[in-house]
């Protein structure tokens, strides 16, 4: 049982490691920013789908922030169905290229 759990906590310390190594890159992101800006870079526009919404304009937000919301729309925490099915086809190192492009912009 020991080893078990050994195992189990070297997995964990593997996974987190390798979470902790992914450094955003803003330079990348801009070919990666195109499903996006369609909604978030038009100031004062408004989602119709699935009901009508505020899109909230993203630069300048810490990417930290950026980082957090895209994780939790991919993992359904958030809900808004367009959010999610574009988070979920972001890998972290997507996620953190966007949050560090997004977040020097003003």
């Amino acid at each position: 049982m020991k080893k078990l759990f050994a195992v189990i906590a070297l997995m964990s310390a593997v996974q987190f490691a390798a979470a902790a190594d992914v450094v955003g890159n803003a330079k990348a992101a801009e070919n990666k920013v195109a499903m996006c800006i369609g909604c978030h870079a038009i100031p004062g526009y408004k989602a119709v789908f699935p009901e009508v919404y505020q899109v909230p304009m993203i630069g300048g937000q810490s990417a930290g922030y950026i980082e957090s919301a895209l994780k939790a729309y991919r993992k359904g925490d958030r809900k808004h169905p367009s959010m999610r099915g574009i988070a979920g086809s972001l890998s972290d190192q997507d996620i953190a290229d966007l949050a560090a492009y997004y977040s020097q912009q003003k």
